[in-house]
């Protein structure tokens, strides 16, 4: 049984922290108000993850420490840069695998699948942001420092994401659901349990450190596509799909921070936006898992 140091428990740090406990591994889950998974091989600690000699003394010992953090989205520049600074300090002093949970924002707008080989040219300063986090950690890596990965998801079928957010609750109630994207642009969704997969693979095996990883992910779908095949899994009524008009999502975002940042990442609904996982597939042999298996659990969750 081994240490595993899990800073975060939204979905992901959660997911992840399940992953371990149940193949037996000891996790200890940080986050501000220590909250986590309530299970025997979960330890559960309230610690500030800025606080870089805190947050080594949790990690003495670990074999891994994951960045499963997640901010809210308007707040990226200002509570970003210091976790991640703690984050590589207690990497470095422990001697701890530090394995990143990212997203495609670093990309920046794509003219075509994202691959491995696809550069971070990501130029807002919150995009930019995500990119330059995995330089700091591969400079640290590349320099001895610390061993470090990353795996990049698109946007979740189960939380965190327009599909979840913004339809899932109409639909299963047979409402009209208003969608702040365009419905029949092909996008790539990830599910969360895939992305736990993948990070603990990366975390303990070596051929994964010093790179970057994309989440093994199915086919992408529209909006359109996904909301009438999330109803037929859910037992729900046909969707009913409307898009909100631009206006009218403007004059919420006065109110909202969180739908004001929305037009940050518009571009990747307004075109096809699709991740290519074939390279971690092939070299880990994982598989996405089905998409029916996700939208059930999607759906669970939003009951």
């Amino acid at each position: 049984m081994s240490l595993h140091v899990i800073v975060g428990a939204g979905p992901v740090g959660s997911a992840t922290a399940a992953l371990l406990a149940s193949h037996g591994e000891q996790v200890r889950v940080v986050t501000r108000s220590g909250g986590g998974l309530d299970h025997p091989n979960v330890e559960r600690v309230a610690a500030d993850a800025t606080d870089a000699a805190r947050l080594t003394s949790l990690t003495e010992g670990a074999v891994v420490l994951y960045n499963c953090a997640s901010p809210a989205y308007h707040q990226w520049l200002t509570d970003w840069p210091p976790i991640a600074s703690a984050l590589l300090t207690a990497a470095e002093r422990t001697g701890a695998v530090l394995a990143t949970t990212s997203n495609l924002y670093g990309y920046g707008e794509v003219t075509g699948p994202i691959t491995p080989s696809t550069p971070l040219a990501a130029t807002h300063p919150k995009l930019k942001l995500r990119a330059d986090m995995w330089r700091d950690a591969l400079a640290a890596h590349q320099s001895g420092r610390l061993r470090a990965t990353e795996v990049r998801g698109s946007d979740y079928l189960e939380a965190n994401s327009i599909f979840a957010f913004a339809l899932g609750k109409p639909l299963l109630a047979g409402k009209k659901a208003w969608s702040p994207a365009p419905l029949d642009v092909p996008h790539s969704w990830t599910s969360i349990t895939d992305v736990a997969a993948l990070l603990t693979t990366a975390a303990t095996d070596e051929r994964a450190w010093g790179k970057a990883w994309l989440v093994p992910t199915e086919p992408p779908r529209t909006l359109r596509d996904l909301a009438t095949r999330f109803t037929e899994v859910a037992g729900a009524p046909a969707p009913k799909l409307g898009v909100i008009p631009t206006p009218a999502l403007r004059a919420v975002g006065l109110f909202s921070p969180m739908v004001r940042e929305l037009h940050t990442t518009a571009y990747q609904f307004t075109r096809p936006f699709v991740l290519d996982s074939s390279a971690t597939t092939t070299t880990f042999g994982l598989k996405p898992r089905p998409l029916d298996d996700s939208l059930r659990a999607a759906a669970t969750a939003l009951a």
